[in-house]
């Protein structure tokens, strides 16, 4: 690298994954790009991160309360050196080149104003099946979306210093879908890509539970801002696999109409079963192209559950939405105070 390359500061937000955060830095010191700073922000994690880290030799800044991924990423940009800010979650490892490659998109194209990576089909670590459904169904989507979106994909994406100033900092007050309500902000201005080319391998919820409560409440926190703008955000989400949701549901909803209506009503909740399965149908393939038929298997119906939680989700946000103004405007807070919150 020549003396004129862009420092870039690396920001880690940390919440209790002590498990994942030896990988996460060990890459780091592992990137191609240089000069680079790496600063480790932990969210009051009661693991022993904040020890590992400074076995490490990486300096840790520490949020003053747990608040979240978005005030542990705003508290990281705002004692940032680096010209270009690079985020990381604490549970993904980067390519070795992945700093480099964003940080030469973003030299190409003044325009761009953020660069997304994509983690890999398989997980950071491997233990348990929930993990691989995740890591492959997270995988599909998101290569899915690549090219220009206007979903941040917050887990690994580089930006210009002064173009996050610009934009202004996370919503302090959103634990969830925080990236979504960026990515909106962002893309009003500036062009917002993933791409393949920058690359991670990353950690999941190795419980079933623990996964279903987070897509439930993303979903949850969807509806205020899509009820405003009225359509789904470029990349990711997609008709069809809305459609693959709702089909879902009502399958499940019909079930009880054999009961009530005779056998032949069975065609009923077997019809929507079907419908959702060919939504999702290139997924389907893909993952019983890479895996046995009997983990194919598991991936279906775990997915299957997967959709009724997401609608799930959407329906408590719906009805949220009607009753609770503060909720409608969750995505309202004005920039002064969100600079005031993050800071």
């Amino acid at each position: 690298m020549g003396p004129d390359r862009p420092l870039v500061t690396v920001i880690v937000p940390n919440y209790n994954h002590a498990r994942f955060l030896p990988l996460c830095l060990a890459a780091l010191r592992e990137q191609t790009h240089s000069p680079l700073e790496i600063m480790v922000v932990d969210d009051c994690s009661t693991d022993g991160s904040v020890s590992i880290a400074e076995s490490m030799g990486v300096p840790v800044v520490r949020t003053p309360a747990n608040g979240g991924s978005a005030v542990a990423r705003n508290t990281g940009a705002a004692r940032a050196a680096g010209e270009i800010l690079f985020f990381v979650d604490s549970d993904v490892a980067l390519a070795p080149d992945a700093v480099a490659t964003a940080v030469a998109l973003l030299e190409a194209d003044p325009g761009l104003g953020a660069v997304c990576g994509i983690e890999d089909p398989e997980p950071l670590i491997r233990s348990t099946r929930t993990e691989d459904y995740r890591a492959l169904q997270h995988h599909y989507w998101s290569i899915g979306s690549e090219g220009e979106v206007s979903f941040l994909w917050s887990a690994m994406f580089a930006i210009r210093a002064d173009v996050f100033a610009e934009t202004g900092p996370f919503n302090p007050l959103l634990r969830h879908t925080e990236e979504v309500d960026y990515g909106r902000r962002l893309s009003l201005r500036r062009t917002v890509v993933i791409t393949s080319a920058v690359r991670g391998r990353m950690g999941h919820d190795r419980e079933l539970g623990a996964l279903l409560r987070k897509l439930f409440h993303r979903g949850r926190l969807r509806v205020p801002l899509y009820a405003r703008r009225r359509r789904f955000a470029r990349g990711y989400e997609t008709a069809s696999r809305a459609w693959a949701s709702l089909a879902a549901a009502f399958a499940a909803l019909t079930l009880p109409l054999p009961l009530l209506l005779g056998p032949a009503a069975a065609a009923v909740p077997v019809l929507w079963l079907a419908v959702s399965l060919a939504c999702d149908a290139g997924m389907y393939r893909y993952v019983f192209a890479r895996r046995c038929p009997l983990f194919g298997l598991f991936f279906v119906g775990v997915h299957f559950l997967v959709n009724l939680v997401i609608i799930g989700g959407v329906a408590a946000g719906a009805a949220q939405w009607l009753v609770s103004r503060r909720f409608r405007g969750v995505y309202d807070v004005p920039a002064p105070a969100v600079l005031r919150s993050g800071g």
